[in-house]
């Protein structure tokens, strides 16, 4: 940006340049912005004309997208959807706590003060123990057969049809640190083909893309995935 008193440009970091980033209805902004982040979550680092700026050692992207409105919306790039490590779906509230959100509404106080619990630090050093677990050599061609299966099913003899594009190296790489996270949470040094199954969903269903048959029949990629995950033989 340019300054004029002191008659030239200086660098205004915006908020990408934080520890975790919160892209809300990123479906909401333009390809030019969309693309911006692309060098932020792949390589950590922001390039401002002739100068690269490297982000927090930390550095974390959750985006929220509505699956129901279009109007206003640009289709995310290939590219960045599969720099995401996961895409979780949010259900509809149980009766439950549809009824804990209407008895919120019923105060006017101020929220809930957030505490941290956890600091930068603990969050690097956790990501450290989750790289040492332990995981046999068997589940890591388990994950390897179920992401080949959505590239080419016919090569393991899968009778999978509608699938446009399969998933991608980063799938691969992806799934497998997703259950290894998995029993870093159960308090397990080990991972287990269940941790696997359990990730699948969450990994692939954005990086699975169906051809026009398949929405026309009303098949996605979960369903596809589910029929991957049915069919290969766990070991």
């Amino acid at each position: 940006i340019y300054n004029p008193q002191q008659t030239s440009f200086e660098v205004k970091k915006g908020p990408v340049f934080s520890s975790l980033i919160l892209a809300d209805e990123i479906n909401r902004a333009p390809a030019k912005v969309q693309s911006a982040l692309l060098e932020a979550m792949q390589e950590k680092q922001v390039t401002i004309g002739d100068t690269t700026f490297l982000l927090p050692e930390l550095f974390l992207v959750l985006a929220t997208q509505n699956p129901i409105e279009q109007e206003g919306t640009y289709p995310l790039p290939e590219a960045q959807i599969d720099r995401f490590m996961l895409k979780v779906v949010i259900d509809y509230p149980t009766m439950a706590q549809e009824r804990q959100i209407l008895d919120a509404q019923d105060s006017t106080e101020s929220p809930i003060r957030v505490m941290p619990v956890a600091q930068p630090e603990d969050i690097l050093k956790s990501r450290q123990l989750v790289h040492k677990i332990y995981m046999d050599d068997k589940i890591k061609d388990y994950i390897v057969s179920l992401i080949c299966a959505t590239r080419d099913p016919k090569v393991l003899n899968l009778d999978v049809a509608y699938i446009e594009t399969g998933a991608s190296p980063r799938a691969t790489i992806n799934l497998k640190l997703t259950a290894k996270c998995l029993a870093f949470l159960a308090g397990r040094g080990y991972v287990t083909p269940d941790d696997v199954k359990d990730a699948a969903l969450d990994v692939l269903r954005h990086r699975v893309r169906v051809n026009y048959e398949a929405e026309a029949e009303g098949v996605s990629s979960e369903d596809i995935i589910r029929k991957i995950l049915d069919t290969i033989p766990v070991p």
